[in-house]
């Protein structure tokens, strides 16, 4: 197996498993987190909640895992658009970090509930609404950064023709759209999962992606601009490799 197979391979499982976690995630988590008396409801749902945030951290390391994986294949079209995707999701990375803390903190506050007078719970309800309000605006900070990281080498597959020009243009379309999706929730103060129906065409996107590249791999090109990247005496030792 050659190496741009391997990337393509790994790139595509980590597709889907940052795909799959942030939705297992969401369906965990996000549920309790609505009504009046949310921090009563998670006193009793705290192993539901640190799921929740195993599998966050676990989408935030797979999706700066995807550009690390894609760098040595995307590097030769142009080195600086390819460091800036990995860049970018690292930052998206981290502030999905950020609101997993945001929701931990919450997690430990609900325990405050039972332990302290009925008077003391408005105080405990402010600072509650307060940290989850940090989480929303890290996961939409998260999501810009996503955005741009993703554009990056998106535009990057379709200068090279690394997958075909539609998987590529559908992700840059997609991406468009959900930076127009955050811009909205930014100027609404809304969370950016009220606007579902935007986000949905880069999650099916990264969805197709992941199978075209576990099941077909990147183009003929990938190899070839691997190859005048290493040099021709690497390039002619290739063959070894598969």
């Amino acid at each position: 197996m050659n190496s741009a197979r391997r990337y393509s391979i790994g790139t595509g499982v980590l597709l889907i498993a940052a795909t799959a976690a942030a939705l297992a995630a969401a369906q965990l988590v996000d549920p309790i987190l609505t009504g009046a008396n949310y921090l009563t409801d998670l006193t009793t749902r705290q192993d539901q909640v640190a799921g929740g945030a195993l599998l966050y951290l676990v989408a935030a390391a797979t999706s700066v895992s995807i550009a690390i994986s894609l760098y040595p294949v995307v590097k030769p079209t142009n080195p600086t658009l390819a460091l800036g995707s990995v860049v970018f999701r690292a930052i998206e990375a981290s502030l999905y970090v950020v609101a997993v803390v945001s929701l931990l903190s919450v997690l430990t506050l609900s325990q405050q509930v039972s332990a302290n007078d009925s008077k003391d719970h408005a105080s405990i309800q402010v600072v509650g609404d307060a940290l989850l309000s940090m989480r929303e605006h890290a996961t939409l900070a998260a999501v810009f950064a996503f955005s741009l990281g993703a554009a990056a080498y998106y535009v990057l597959f379709y200068q090279s023709r690394l997958v075909p020009r539609w998987l590529s243009g559908w992700g840059i379309a997609a991406t468009i759209v959900m930076m127009t999706a955050s811009l909205l929730a930014l100027f609404s103060d809304k969370p950016i999962t009220g606007y579902t129906l935007m986000v949905l065409p880069i999650a099916v996107q990264e969805l197709v992606l992941a199978v075209w590249l576990l099941v077909k791999g990147f183009s003929p090109s990938a190899r070839q601009s691997e190859s005048d990247h290493r040099g021709p005496v690497d390039a002619a030792t290739a063959p070894l490799a598969t």
